[in-house]
């Protein structure tokens, strides 16, 4: 078989797009590897959300070129091809920079990489249209053992697209208008990966609370509707979603968390800043108030949740006052995890033409404090999980021999000692050490118990 090297970079989606992009590939002849070294095809599957991402790609594609000439000189043919957000957002720049790319493909046109990649043997291609039809109905199923080698947790696009027009995000432009995925397609292929062991299943889009997929009565379906049908699918044992807009987390959403067991007790909701002027300037459409009134309703409907935010430092115009509004929103909310990112222009939006953009010094500065808070409390929430009994999905061997990993309800890593034969099984765990990264433990004594909500 031909081998292919595929290397995504960014957001959860990009995963599942790689993903789908080696299920194509594999009814084609070509079967994963993981090193570009050997590879007939080297696709990387890009991110375009801030600069620094942008630029990694470009330092990659050296170092793929280079691949290529020494296979070209021993008599193998390289291809190269750039997918995803980088590669609709520049299109044939990509080519003019770095000549050595065959293929420029886009997240909307990926289904197309048989005849693409055919036609890429002739000429180089750009392919960056959004196309009218939906690219889910092309993809092949993927084989049953490709799911059991990546594991008992899944990811599942649910919904693609944006039409929240945030001041700073390219997501609009790179990915389309808002789509949702019909309830039928999704439970399909949620239906497949259960079959073949998976476990753990998180619902993914970039406004994924924003899904309004038509339901098999005709009906649209909003996401917590799709979260009761895929809890009851056999073998789903955990239920996740990512990310969230805070103006669509609705009351039934908040009520799934109440009451399907399966939904976990953790929640990413990107607040994005503390300031109301800087919010409104960022075209959030909610305030700090309103996004703490909603936290408050969260935690009523499921006291033990865990918080999870994305957060900009340096938005033009931010004044030392409006940074100090983030820190004390983060203190009064306390987020068990969070992203934090320096403000990037990225060409095409708003926020890229506003004046007063902020010297790096100063965004550096308060970057620094930003994610000082936020370890803070991430620490605090897994320290507070030492002596607790919680439950584990176990999901690989560990690096020591004998040892396993997995995830809490949290997402927090565990580390357990234990036979591998127990990969897949939910087991509780008695935590006994925090560390930096991840939480230590033991299986627990049958009717062993211990603390109290982790969240609470």
């Amino acid at each position: 078989m031909k081998k292919v090297h595929i290397k995504s970079f960014g957001c959860q989606m990009n995963v599942y797009d790689g993903q789908r992009m080696a299920d194509i590939l594999s009814h084609q002849g070509y079967e994963e590897t993981a090193t570009p070294e050997g590879a007939d095809l080297i696709l990387l599957n890009t991110c375009h959300i801030r600069d620094r991402a942008v630029q990694k790609v470009y330092t990659e594609l050296g170092k793929m070129r280079d691949i290529k000439r020494a296979q070209g000189a021993e008599g193998q043919e390289t291809k190269i091809v750039v997918a995803g957000c980088v590669a609709q957002a520049e299109g044939g720049e990509i080519q003019r920079r770095q000549p050595a790319v065959d293929l420029v493909v886009g997240p909307q046109a990926y289904h197309r990489l048989p005849e693409l990649l055919a036609e890429a043997g002739k000429r180089r291609i750009v392919d960056t249209d959004l196309p009218v039809e939906d690219k889910f109905g092309f993809l092949p199923a993927p084989k049953p053992q490709a799911i059991r080698a990546r594991g008992v947790s899944a990811f599942v696009t649910v919904q693609e697209g944006c039409d929240k027009f945030c001041a700073f995000c390219v997501v609009p432009y790179t990915r389309g208008a808002e789509f949702s995925r019909p309830v039928a397609q999704v439970m399909a292929e949620v239906e497949r990966l259960a079959e073949a062991g998976v476990r753990d299943v998180t619902l993914i889009g970039q406004n994924v609370n924003a899904y309004h997929g038509e339901g098999p009565d005709g009906a649209v379906w909003g996401l917590a509707r799709l979260m009761h049908r895929v809890a009851e699918v056999p073998g789903i044992a955990r239920i996740r979603y990512t990310t969230s807009h805070p103006r669509d987390m609705d009351e039934d959403l908040i009520a799934a968390h109440r009451d399907l067991p399966q939904a976990m007790p953790f929640l990413h909701l990107p607040v994005q800043a503390g300031s109301d002027r800087i919010l409104a300037a960022m075209n959030r459409k909610h305030t700090g108030d309103e996004y703490r009134r909603l936290i408050e309703r969260i935690r009523a409907a499921r006291p033990d949740i865990a918080l999870s935010s994305d957060f900009i430092v340096g938005f033009p115009g931010e004044t030392d006052a409006d940074f100090e509004d983030t820190i004390r929103l983060v203190d009064e909310i306390g987020f068990a995890s969070s992203y934090s990112f320096k403000y990037s222009p990225r060409p095409g939006t708003p926020a890229a033409e506003l004046e007063a953009q902020i010297p790096r010094a100063v965004m550096d500065e308060r970057l620094y404090r930003l994610q000082e808070r936020i370890e803070h409390h991430r620490q605090a929430f897994n320290a507070a999980t030492v002596g607790r009994t919680v439950d584990v999905l176990l999901e690989r061997t560990g690096r020591h021999p004998g040892q396993l990993a997995g995830k809490s309800p949290y997402l927090q890593a565990v580390q357990i000692e234990g036979g591998t034969n127990r990969i897949g099984d939910i087991v509780p765990v008695v935590i006994e050490r925090a560390g930096s990264n991840s939480l230590f433990g033991r299986l627990a004594e049958p009717g062993e118990t211990g603390g109290e909500d982790m969240a609470a």
